[in-house]
């Protein structure tokens, strides 16, 4: 019934294929989001587990599921398939790196970053630039967070962002600066809408630059 989206779009929507690197605090969301929209397959990559402190912030889980130490890809695909029969939902409990990226990656239409380190959107973004696909990067620290639609050819990408791999002394962590659970819930619901205009065949929707909020201080940029 959303105009923009309509029938047809729902369709292209229910045929599409997405991965989503990462199933912790943005990656599960996103995940939910996705599953609920009737996204056709997802594919959820994670080699963690569920521990406690978690729980804040990653709304998929439960104290069963740190008790258990459930694998997040596993436990978010249980969780996942009691909400939306009719999507195929796959969990792969194991790393992304250079030798796993094209079978884990290469048969979706879109990827989505759920991570929380450099070294992986990078592998990700050099990845999709060569195989011209589109990913959607999103990161989350404290009560502030980005969001970056990539379209390869068309678009920045997030080498334009970050150049170069910054030093691991020099950058802040959920464990040093803390995360706000509803900073996380903003970003990745955005982080999804972009997803679903690129799905559903409304690529010119997304938004061009890089989306910058500050859920404690009330901001929302968008820089070119």
């Amino acid at each position: 019934r959303f105009g923009p989206i309509g029938e047809d779009g729902q369709k292209r929507i229910s045929q599409s294929r997405a991965v989503v690197i990462g199933c912790g605090a943005l990656g599960s969301m996103i995940a939910e989001r996705l599953v609920r929209a009737g996204v056709g397959f997802v594919r959820l990559v994670d080699r963690d587990w569920v521990e406690l402190s978690n729980l804040q912030r990653q709304t998929l889980f439960d104290e069963e599921d740190a008790t258990e130490a459930r694998p997040k890809a596993l436990a978010a695909q249980q969780k996942l398939a009691r909400i939306n029969s009719a999507v195929e939902i796959e969990a792969r409990v194991e790393d992304l790196d250079y030798r796993s990226i094209v079978d884990l990656a290469g048969d979706c239409d879109l990827i989505l970053d759920g991570t929380d380190n450099f070294e992986t959107r990078f592998l990700v973004n050099d990845f999709c630039v060569r195989e011209k696909k589109p990913w959607i990067h999103a990161g989350c620290l404290g009560a502030s967070g980005q969001i970056l639609s990539i379209v390869p050819g068309k678009s920045a990408c997030f080498r334009c962002l970050v150049p170069d791999l910054p030093p691991r002394d020099g950058i802040e962590t959920c464990d040093s600066a803390g995360v706000l659970g509803s900073a996380i819930g903003i970003i990745a619901s955005w982080q999804a809408g972009e997803a679903l205009k690129l799905l559903s065949g409304n690529e010119q929707s997304l938004c061009p630059g890089l989306i910058v909020l500050d859920t404690w201080n009330n901001d929302c940029r968008i820089v070119d």
